[in-house]
Formats: structure tokens, C-alpha cells, sequence
């Protein structure tokens, strides 16, 4: 029996510029859906990972290279925003990009508020958004431990969605990301809080 069950893929498409918006339960979430997908998926990794020092800091990044991942500075509006343009320019090259619109990882198994982020790219690139549920992964690689374990997990793609509107309004932007989280929402069936994570 597969370690990974991957439903839905055909849902993906293989060529073009797409988003692949997520669920987020565990650190090996990433390297998941990208053994799931039929084909390479880029995503934002902290700069701390491509600069750390010695053998352990060479092996992180290889791996986050190889991986396909850009390295973006965290904190700060501008660092997010910057990093939204960032991942635009992966989209305006016809790649396929994952983002976790709760911002981080769920330490307690529910869903949280999306944030806006996933919107203003959808919106800004007039790239489709196909949501995806891991469930799993949070017994693959729990928080806090450094290696996976053995456990099977399931990758679910749903059907892309697509949306028109204006990225600079906050409106379109909440609108958006809420279809998008009501949509991991049914793929994943996990609880919902009507808040974002800390």
C-alpha cells in the first residue's frame, strides 16, 4: 500500500501558470504535494534556509534548490508583499505555485481564516486556483520532530477555480480567498475557526 494516495489529480493542470492552494498540518506538507503532483510545483521557503552555514546548512540548500523553492525574507508588509511578487513572476513563467493561505501551520487539526495573499495573486496573474486537502501529513512529520515517520497520508486536488476582479480591492481579495478556504474546506472536511492562525 502506497505511503501517498493522491485523488483528483487529473484536476491539476500540466502545463500553464496555476496555484495550488493548500491546507498546512506539518513541515513535510511541501515536499508532499510535490511527490503528488504530475508535475513540478514552486514554493516560497524563508531565506534562513539557503543561508545557514556548514554541512547541515549545504544539505538544507541543496535541498530547497533541487526542491524548486525561492528563497523571500518574512516579517514585514513589504517582505509579504515582495514575496507575492515574487510568486507572481514564478506564475509569469508558466509554473505551477503552492501557497498555504492560512499562513502557517495548523497546530490543532482545524482550518483556519485564509489570509488575502492568494487572492491578490490569483487576481494580479489571471491564474486558476486549484485547492488542495493533506491529511496525514501532521502524523508523517509532527510539529516539532525533525524526521518523518511512517504513515499514510492522502493528497486530494479539487477542481481549479477561476476569478475575475480587481487585486487592489479588499473586498474582491476576501471574497476570493473565503471560495478558496470554503473549498479546502470540503475537500479536507477539517473544522473551520473563524479566525487565523497565530
Amino acid at each position: 500500500m502506497p505511503l501517498i494516495r493522491v485523488e483528483g489529480r487529473e484536476h491539476l493542470p500540466r502545463t500553464g501558470a496555476v496555484i495550488i492552494a493548500s491546507n498546512h498540518l506539518s513541515f513535510v506538507d511541501s515536499v508532499v504535494i510535490r511527490l503528488a503532483a504530475p508535475r513540478r510545483v514552486m514554493f516560497l521557503a524563508k531565506d534562513e534556509y539557503f543561508v545557514k552555514t556548514g554541512l547541515r546548512g549545504r544539505i538544507m540548500r541543496w535541498f530547497f534548490t533541487a526542491a524548486g523553492s525561492v528563497p523571500v525574507s518574512r516579517g514585514s508588509h513589504r517582505a509579504a508583499q515582495a514575496a507575492l511578487d515574487t510568486a507572481r513572476e514564478v506564475l509569469a513563467g508558466g509554473n505551477a505555485f503552492g501557497i498555504y493561505p492560512e499562513g502557517t501551520r495548523s497546530l490543532d487539526g482545524k482550518l483556519y481564516r485564509g489570509r488575502t495573499g492568494v487572492a491578490w495573486l490569483a487576481l494580479a496573474a489571471g491564474a486558476p486556483v486549484v485547492p488542495v486537502a493533506l491529511e496525514g501529513t501532521e502524523r508523517l512529520q509532527p510539529v516539532g520532530k525533525r524526521l518523518p515517520r511512517p504513515h499514510r497520508v492522502t493528497v486530494r486536488f479539487g477542481p481549479p477555480l477561476t476569478f475575475t476582479g480587481d487585486p487592489k480591492s479588499p473586498r474582491a481579495r476576501r471574497a476570493v480567498t473565503d471560495e478558496v478556504m470554503l473549498a479546502i474546506a470540503g475537500l479536507s472536511g477539517q473544522e473551520r475557526a473563524d479566525r487565523f492562525a497565530a
